[in-house]
This record gives structure tokens, C-alpha cells and sequence, in this order.
């Protein structure tokens, strides 16, 4: 399987299944789609803002569900193998992304696996084990966590100095190697992390820095 991040803006996923793995996929792309659950029953479980449509449409009733809806993506997650299947296929029809929650390991050719994920402003890291094993993907989110904080920020500031460079007169190779610098000195990214205002002041002192070096 090749990641690939995708973007889901003003498109519907579609989550049949309001089971435990139901919430969690709904909760997850409720952040950026429209998504709307499919299920007999919700329990008090947590859907972020997804909208519930309390239904259980049988096999041959699938495909009229996912024409519906129009989805971009089609969630598997029923406890009802038949229907499982039948989501898959009315997905494949309509043309939709399809992502099997029931079954790990083997995937069929244009499914789709939902990684864990970490997030810090614009940057995102995805774990995937290939749906093999969930419970390492969250092992190793917990770990990038800690490691990611500030990226963010880190991102933001070194988008602002690409440019600012772009308009120096500092060559390709002197403003990537300045850039380079940036993200690799710790006192930037400490001061990224504490919320300290002077990260500028510590970049564009690695960046003087590495101009002295060049001369």
C-alpha cells in the first residue's frame, strides 16, 4: 500500500457500522467531511459531529444508501459480514473510496487503511501497520507525539523565512542549507515549544550564522 494523504473538503464519507470502531472512524473524519453514520443503534458512544441516521439497511439495500449520500469514502464497520461485503461493492460502483474496519492483513486492490495519526498545526504524522495491528499504530502515535511538538510552529516559521530568503539574494543552495539550520537547531526549537518570542530572533541568528560560515 502507498500512502497518500488525501483531501476531503466538501466531500461526504459514509460510516455503516455505530458499533465502537463506527464511532472512532466517524469521530475522526467528522474533522474534515461531512459523515454521516449508518446504524441500527448508537449506544452512548461519542460520534464527534457526525450525523446518525438510525437505519440497517439490508445487503440489497447498500447500494441505494451509498447513491444517497454520494460519498467520496465508504466505511465498513458492521458486525454483519453480508453487509460488509455489500458496502464494498456499492462503494466500488459509485466510483467511492472504501475502507474495511472488519478485516486486517489482506486488503483488496483500491481499498483504503485509515492511519493513526498525530498532528501539530500543519504538520501530520500517519502510522500505518497496514490494519495489522492497531495497537502498535497507537504505541508508536503515543511516541511521535512528544517528538512532534512544535512542528507546527516550526513549519510556519521556516515558510516565512523560505520566502523572506527567496527575496534575498542568497543562492538555492545557501538558503536551503539556512533552512536546514533552523530545523535542526535546538535553541529554535526550544524557544518554538515554550512559546517564547524570540524563536524569530533564534532563526535569523542560525541564519546569520550559516551566511558567515559560506564567506
Amino acid at each position: 500500500m502507498i500512502p497518500l494523504v488525501h483531501d476531503l473538503s466538501d466531500e461526504t464519507v459514509v460510516v455503516f457500522g455505530g458499533g465502537p470502531v463506527g464511532a472512532r472512524k466517524a469521530r475522526r473524519f467528522a474533522r474534515e467531511a461531512r459523515t454521516v453514520v449508518v446504524s441500527p443503534e448508537f449506544a452512548d458512544r461519542d460520534f464527534g459531529d457526525a450525523e446518525r441516521v438510525r437505519a440497517a439497511p439490508a445487503p440489497d439495500e447498500v447500494p441505494d444508501w451509498v447513491e444517497r449520500f454520494a460519498p467520496a469514502l465508504v466505511v465498513a464497520a458492521t458486525n454483519d459480514d453480508a453487509v460488509n461485503d455489500a458496502v464494498v461493492a456499492a462503494a466500488r460502483d459509485a466510483g467511492a473510496l472504501v475502507n474495511r474496519a472488519d478485516r486486517s492483513g489482506e486488503r483488496d486492490a483500491g481499498s483504503v487503511v485509515v492511519p493513526a495519526t498525530v498532528e501539530d498545526g500543519d504538520v501530520s504524522v500517519a502510522i500505518t501497520t497496514g490494519g495489522a495491528s492497531p495497537a502498535l499504530s497507537k504505541h508508536l502515535r503515543e511516541r511521535v507525539e512528544a517528538e512532534l511538538e512544535g512542528a507546527g510552529e516550526m513549519a510556519a516559521l521556516t515558510a516565512e523565512l523560505r520566502a523572506e530568503l527567496k527575496a534575498s539574494d542568497r543562492s538555492p543552495a545557501e538558503r536551503r542549507d539556512a533552512i536546514r539550520a533552523v530545523v535542526r537547531d535546538p535553541s529554535v526549537w526550544k524557544a518554538l515549544r515554550t512559546g517564547d518570542a524570540n524563536s524569530r530572533q533564534e532563526a535569523a541568528r542560525v541564519i546569520r550564522d550559516t551566511q558567515r560560515g559560506d564567506s
